[in-house]
């Protein structure tokens, strides 16, 4: 669904970053867009702010003192499945599938554009906060399978008789394949399609966000996590067993 400025208004973000220029300037830009801000400047005030209070967004900085942000958002993941940009210097490669491995739904690398980096935060609330559709494009409250049950409507994942805590990105990409069965996406269009834009050709981060999804489906029910296929050289699908 799309934000109206009213809802907009009502979600709040932390920003958290050891260097105040940076948080003042995130902290600009967002209340321009008309988002509630709040700040934390180091990784332990991050992950108490984060567990107390009920954010629509993180942007969190890799580099922080006495905790950093990997740290942050692995303790995080074990409670919340609050959305989380990582905003760092470190673009290396190996680094931003490391943060997609601890949970992080986004990387943006410094020195960034602040208007870009409110574009990502826009687009990840609204996927977050959006719901299903079939192939067709139009609306579906819930899709059922053996041993899983996704509910669009409430955004609920139910493998077995548990419920599944999934992060945004987890949900989004579970939802989209789920929508489509039988059919087989390659990384290159999950990226475009379920990202929106493209990760500097980083494929491994399909890889990595479909092996969180089968882990934690697989906590619950085997079968539900055998539903996501590798087919081999070219991507993946969801199948259904007869």
């Amino acid at each position: 669904m799309q934000l109206q400025t009213g809802e907009q208004e009502s979600l709040r973000i932390l920003v958290v970053d050891d260097e105040e220029r940076i948080r003042r300037l995130v902290k600009m830009y967002l209340e321009r867009s008309g988002y509630q801000v709040h700040e934390a400047e180091d990784g332990n005030t991050a992950l108490k702010l984060a567990s107390e209070e009920d954010y629509a967004l993180i942007v969190l900085d890799l580099m922080l003192p006495q905790m950093d942000g990997r740290e942050v958002c692995a303790k995080l993941r074990q409670i919340k499945d609050t959305p989380v940009i990582m905003l760092t210097a470190l673009g290396e490669e190996k680094n931003r599938i490391h943060g997609f491995e601890l949970g992080a739904d986004d990387y943006v690398v410094k020195p960034f554009s602040p208007p870009e980096l409110v574009m990502r935060v826009k687009a990840l609330l609204k996927r977050s906060q959006a719901g299903g559709q079939d192939a067709a494009g139009a609306a579906v409250q819930v899709l059922t399978f053996p041993s899983l049950v996704i509910n669009m409507e409430a955004r609920r994942v139910i493998a077995g008789n548990e419920e599944v805590s999934l992060t945004p990105k987890e949900y989004e990409l579970l939802c989209y394949l789920a929508s489509r069965p039988d059919k087989v996406f390659s990384r290159e269009e999950l990226l475009r399609d379920v990202w929106n834009y493209q990760f500097y050709g980083d494929q491994r981060t399909v890889d990595t966000h479909v092996k969180r999804l089968r882990e934690k489906l697989g906590r619950s029910s085997e079968q539900a996590a055998s539903t996501i296929v590798t087919v081999w050289g070219v991507g993946y699908k969801f199948e259904v067993s007869a």
